[in-house]
Formats: C-alpha cells, structure tokens, sequence
C-alpha cells in the first residue's frame, strides 16, 4: 500500500501501482469523470501513470488552469491528428495551449483548408490526454516539430 496526500492534507491509502484516476475514484464518481491531469509530487502526470510510492497528489479539473492548460494542449495534439488524416501532407509546427484556448499552426501546402466538410470525412480520433515525449516524436511529421519537441 501507498498513501497519497491530497491538498486539503488528508491522507488516502491505495494499492501500490494504483493511478491519480484511482485516486480520484477513491474519492468521488464526479471528481473522477471529470479529473483531466494531475500532479504527482510535483510533476505533472497522465491520469492513468502508475504511482509507485508514497506521494502528494493533486488533481486537475478544467475548473483550474493547470486543467484547462492539459485539456488545450491535447486538443491541439487531436486537432493536429485530425488535419493529417484530411490534409495528406500537411505541415504542421507548433500547437501550443494558450492562455484562453490553442491553435495550431500550419503550412497547408497545396491544400485549401475549407470551413466545412463534408461529415463522411470526419473521423474520430483517440489520443493521450497527454502524450509521451516518445509519442510525440511517433507523432511529428516535420523537422521544426521534432526540434520544438526537443526543447522542452
């Protein structure tokens, strides 16, 4: 067993291996449909990464900027992926979260990016809430997103 101190200073007990998703499920059904990251003894974490000893834990929801900050910076990662599947040789740079949103910036190429599509073109897509480093350079598909990767 772990124990996993929360922000309020209460002390919860958990199987070794056990997840801030776990940890949020300890507590309520609500805090964990809506907990998108956390932060594990300083450092921001997945959801669903092991905990492997005792730890502070401190959950995010998009009601604080530390979530809203995860939620933007996957979307753009989705929105990245979604370009690639409609946009076959797309170039894609930077997507960062910003303070009230994202965006990702991008060389269409050849490609009009129009307004809408037609829906038989939209598919869903599934990414970490936030990926790896080694995910993301699965993910680059250009020489500037490599090096901006690198540098954080």
């Amino acid at each position: 067993m772990i124990k996993i101190t929360l922000p309020d200073g209460s002390v919860k007990e958990l199987a070794k291996g056990s997840s801030a998703m776990d940890v949020a499920k300890s507590i309520s059904e609500g805090l964990a449909r809506n907990v998108i990251s956390a932060k594990v003894n300083g450092t921001t974490v997945e959801t669903t990464t092991p905990i492997t000893e005792d730890a502070t834990v401190v959950l995010y929801t998009f009601d604080q900027e530390e979530g809203k900050k995860a939620f933007w910076h996957s979307s753009a990662h989705v929105l990245a992926q979604a370009l690639e599947k409609l946009y076959p040789g797309i170039k894609l740079t930077i997507g960062p979260a910003i303070e009230n949103g994202f965006y990702y910036d991008v060389d269409p190429g050849k490609h009009v990016i129009q307004k809408k599509r037609p829906q038989e073109n939209w598919k869903i897509l599934f990414l970490d809430p936030a990926p790896s480093k080694k995910q993301l350079f699965k993910m680059a598909s250009c020489f500037l997103k490599q090096k901006a990767i690198n540098q954080k």
